[in-house]
Protein backbone atom coordinates (compact mmCIF):
# COMPACT_ATOMS: atom_id res chain seq x y z
CA UNK A 1 0.00 0.00 0.00
CA UNK A 2 1.32 3.42 -0.99
CA UNK A 3 0.90 6.58 1.08
CA UNK A 4 1.26 9.98 -0.56
CA UNK A 5 1.45 13.07 1.64
CA UNK A 6 0.83 16.06 -0.63
CA UNK A 7 3.56 18.62 0.03
CA UNK A 8 2.28 21.96 -1.24
CA UNK A 9 2.08 25.37 0.46
CA UNK A 10 -1.58 25.88 -0.47
CA UNK A 11 -2.46 22.48 1.00
CA UNK A 12 -0.61 23.33 4.22
CA UNK A 13 -2.23 26.78 4.41
CA UNK A 14 -5.79 25.47 4.03
CA UNK A 15 -5.18 22.60 6.42
CA UNK A 16 -3.87 24.99 9.08
CA UNK A 17 -7.08 27.01 8.90
CA UNK A 18 -9.17 23.83 9.08
CA UNK A 19 -7.38 22.88 12.30
CA UNK A 20 -8.13 26.23 13.95
CA UNK A 21 -10.86 25.86 16.57
CA UNK A 22 -12.09 29.36 15.64
CA UNK A 23 -12.92 28.34 12.05
CA UNK A 24 -16.71 28.25 11.69
CA UNK A 25 -18.68 25.59 9.78
CA UNK A 26 -19.28 27.61 6.56
CA UNK A 27 -15.57 28.38 6.29
CA UNK A 28 -14.67 24.81 7.19
CA UNK A 29 -16.91 23.48 4.40
CA UNK A 30 -15.46 25.87 1.83
CA UNK A 31 -11.86 25.07 2.75
CA UNK A 32 -12.56 21.34 2.76
CA UNK A 33 -13.97 21.67 -0.75
CA UNK A 34 -10.87 23.55 -1.93
CA UNK A 35 -8.45 21.22 -0.18
CA UNK A 36 -10.05 18.10 -1.63
CA UNK A 37 -9.67 19.45 -5.16
CA UNK A 38 -5.95 19.97 -4.52
CA UNK A 39 -5.59 16.46 -3.10
CA UNK A 40 -7.64 14.99 -5.95
CA UNK A 41 -5.28 16.56 -8.48
CA UNK A 42 -2.46 14.43 -7.06
CA UNK A 43 -4.66 11.39 -6.45
CA UNK A 44 -5.74 11.19 -10.10
CA UNK A 45 -2.28 11.34 -11.66
CA UNK A 46 -2.63 7.70 -12.70
CA UNK A 47 -6.29 7.82 -13.74
CA UNK A 48 -6.71 5.59 -16.77
CA UNK A 49 -6.74 7.30 -20.15
CA UNK A 50 -6.58 6.21 -23.79
CA UNK A 51 -5.28 7.96 -26.88
CA UNK A 52 -7.84 9.74 -29.02
CA UNK A 53 -7.55 11.80 -32.20
CA UNK A 54 -9.41 15.11 -32.40
CA UNK A 55 -9.62 17.94 -34.90
CA UNK A 56 -8.50 21.32 -33.62
CA UNK A 57 -9.52 24.44 -35.57
CA UNK A 58 -6.18 24.13 -37.38
CA UNK A 59 -5.13 20.46 -37.58
CA UNK A 60 -5.73 16.96 -36.23
CA UNK A 61 -3.88 15.89 -33.10
CA UNK A 62 -3.65 12.97 -30.70
CA UNK A 63 -4.67 13.56 -27.10
CA UNK A 64 -6.14 11.46 -24.31
CA UNK A 65 -9.51 10.91 -22.69
CA UNK A 66 -10.71 8.90 -19.71
CA UNK A 67 -11.32 5.24 -20.42
CA UNK A 68 -14.48 3.32 -19.61
CA UNK A 69 -15.74 2.33 -17.16
CA UNK A 70 -15.29 5.81 -15.74
CA UNK A 71 -13.97 6.08 -12.16
CA UNK A 72 -16.28 5.61 -9.19
CA UNK A 73 -16.18 8.15 -6.35
CA UNK A 74 -17.32 6.79 -2.99
CA UNK A 75 -17.86 9.20 -0.08
CA UNK A 76 -18.19 7.50 3.29
CA UNK A 77 -21.22 9.00 5.03
CA UNK A 78 -21.67 11.41 6.61
CA UNK A 79 -18.43 13.39 6.69
CA UNK A 80 -17.30 12.15 3.28
CA UNK A 81 -20.17 14.09 1.69
CA UNK A 82 -18.31 17.29 2.53
CA UNK A 83 -15.55 16.16 0.16
CA UNK A 84 -17.74 15.14 -2.77
CA UNK A 85 -18.12 18.49 -4.57
CA UNK A 86 -14.38 19.13 -4.47
CA UNK A 87 -13.73 15.73 -6.04
CA UNK A 88 -16.40 15.80 -8.74
CA UNK A 89 -15.40 19.33 -9.72
CA UNK A 90 -12.11 17.85 -10.90
CA UNK A 91 -13.65 14.59 -12.17
CA UNK A 92 -17.16 15.51 -13.36
CA UNK A 93 -17.72 12.39 -15.50
CA UNK A 94 -17.14 10.01 -12.57
CA UNK A 95 -19.96 7.92 -11.19
CA UNK A 96 -20.82 8.33 -7.51
CA UNK A 97 -21.66 5.58 -5.03
CA UNK A 98 -22.38 5.92 -1.32
CA UNK A 99 -21.23 3.90 1.64
CA UNK A 100 -22.53 4.47 5.15
CA UNK A 101 -20.11 3.28 7.79
CA UNK A 102 -20.09 4.42 11.40
CA UNK A 103 -17.49 3.78 14.08
CA UNK A 104 -18.73 2.47 17.40
CA UNK A 105 -17.20 4.89 19.90
CA UNK A 106 -16.76 2.12 22.49
CA UNK A 107 -15.33 -0.71 20.40
CA UNK A 108 -13.94 1.59 17.64
CA UNK A 109 -15.13 -1.00 15.10
CA UNK A 110 -16.99 -0.03 11.89
CA UNK A 111 -20.58 -0.99 11.11
CA UNK A 112 -22.17 -0.63 7.64
CA UNK A 113 -25.63 0.95 7.58
CA UNK A 114 -25.92 1.97 3.89
CA UNK A 115 -24.56 0.46 0.67
CA UNK A 116 -25.33 2.16 -2.63
CA UNK A 117 -22.57 0.66 -4.75
CA UNK A 118 -22.57 -1.48 -7.91
CA UNK A 119 -22.29 -5.20 -7.25
CA UNK A 120 -19.66 -5.57 -9.97
CA UNK A 121 -16.70 -3.17 -9.94
CA UNK A 122 -14.47 -5.21 -12.23
CA UNK A 123 -11.84 -3.10 -13.96
CA UNK A 124 -12.95 0.07 -12.22
CA UNK A 125 -10.81 2.65 -10.45
CA UNK A 126 -12.36 3.85 -7.20
CA UNK A 127 -11.71 6.96 -5.13
CA UNK A 128 -12.89 6.76 -1.53
CA UNK A 129 -13.53 10.01 0.37
CA UNK A 130 -13.08 9.93 4.15
CA UNK A 131 -11.81 13.04 5.95
CA UNK A 132 -10.07 11.36 8.88
CA UNK A 133 -8.01 8.17 8.75
CA UNK A 134 -7.90 7.57 12.50
CA UNK A 135 -8.00 3.95 13.70
CA UNK A 136 -8.28 2.76 10.10
CA UNK A 137 -11.04 0.24 10.78
CA UNK A 138 -13.74 2.01 8.77
CA UNK A 139 -11.53 2.71 5.77
CA UNK A 140 -10.08 -0.81 5.79
CA UNK A 141 -13.60 -2.26 5.71
CA UNK A 142 -14.59 0.08 2.86
CA UNK A 143 -11.54 -0.74 0.75
CA UNK A 144 -11.98 -4.45 1.39
CA UNK A 145 -15.59 -4.26 0.17
CA UNK A 146 -14.60 -2.48 -3.04
CA UNK A 147 -11.85 -5.00 -3.77
CA UNK A 148 -14.20 -7.92 -3.09
CA UNK A 149 -16.53 -6.51 -5.74
CA UNK A 150 -13.76 -6.40 -8.32
CA UNK A 151 -12.13 -2.96 -8.06
CA UNK A 152 -8.46 -3.31 -9.01
CA UNK A 153 -7.29 0.21 -8.14
CA UNK A 154 -8.56 2.02 -5.04
CA UNK A 155 -7.33 5.38 -3.76
CA UNK A 156 -8.47 6.79 -0.42
CA UNK A 157 -8.38 10.58 -0.13
CA UNK A 158 -8.18 11.84 3.47
CA UNK A 159 -7.65 15.28 4.91
CA UNK A 160 -5.60 13.80 7.76
CA UNK A 161 -4.14 10.43 8.69
CA UNK A 162 -2.76 8.92 11.87
CA UNK A 163 0.15 6.45 11.90
CA UNK A 164 -2.05 3.90 13.64
CA UNK A 165 -4.62 4.09 10.85
CA UNK A 166 -2.03 3.66 8.13
CA UNK A 167 -0.65 0.65 9.99
CA UNK A 168 -4.12 -0.88 10.25
CA UNK A 169 -4.71 -0.47 6.52
CA UNK A 170 -1.38 -2.03 5.67
CA UNK A 171 -1.85 -4.89 8.12
CA UNK A 172 -5.37 -5.71 6.94
CA UNK A 173 -5.02 -5.21 3.20
CA UNK A 174 -1.39 -5.77 2.19
CA UNK A 175 -0.94 -9.09 0.42
CA UNK A 176 -4.64 -9.94 0.51
CA UNK A 177 -5.32 -8.75 -3.03
CA UNK A 178 -3.64 -7.88 -6.31
CA UNK A 179 -5.46 -4.54 -6.34
CA UNK A 180 -3.44 -1.33 -6.15
CA UNK A 181 -4.25 0.49 -2.89
CA UNK A 182 -3.21 4.04 -2.05
CA UNK A 183 -3.83 6.74 0.52
CA UNK A 184 -3.50 10.40 -0.43
CA UNK A 185 -3.56 12.85 2.47
CA UNK A 186 -2.62 16.40 3.41
CA UNK A 187 -0.70 15.29 6.52
CA UNK A 188 0.16 12.36 8.78
CA UNK A 189 -0.30 13.57 12.35
CA UNK A 190 1.39 12.51 15.57
CA UNK A 191 -0.92 9.84 17.05
CA UNK A 192 -4.38 8.94 18.33
CA UNK A 193 -5.65 9.89 21.77
CA UNK A 194 -7.45 7.51 24.14
CA UNK A 195 -10.78 8.20 22.40
CA UNK A 196 -9.41 7.33 18.96
CA UNK A 197 -9.20 10.92 17.70
CA UNK A 198 -6.21 12.20 15.74
CA UNK A 199 -3.76 14.49 17.57
CA UNK A 200 -3.28 17.35 16.96
CA UNK A 201 -5.96 16.76 14.33
CA UNK A 202 -8.88 19.10 13.70
CA UNK A 203 -11.62 17.61 15.85
CA UNK A 204 -14.64 15.69 14.56
CA UNK A 205 -14.79 16.45 10.82
CA UNK A 206 -18.51 15.66 10.55
CA UNK A 207 -19.44 17.97 13.41
CA UNK A 208 -17.27 20.74 12.06
CA UNK A 209 -18.73 20.40 8.59
CA UNK A 210 -22.38 20.19 9.57
CA UNK A 211 -22.62 20.95 13.30
CA UNK A 212 -23.33 18.44 16.06
CA UNK A 213 -26.81 16.91 16.26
Amino acid sequence: METLVVDHPLVAHKLTTLRDVETDSPTFRRLTDELVTLLAYEATRDVRVADVTVETPLAPMTGVQLTRPTPLVVPILRAGLGMLDGMTRLLPTAKVGFLGMARDEETLRPATYADRLPNDLSGRQCYVLDPMLATGGTLAAALRLLVQRGADHVTAICLLAAPEGLHTLSENLEGNSDATLRVVTAAVDERLNDQGFILPGLGDAGDRLYGSV
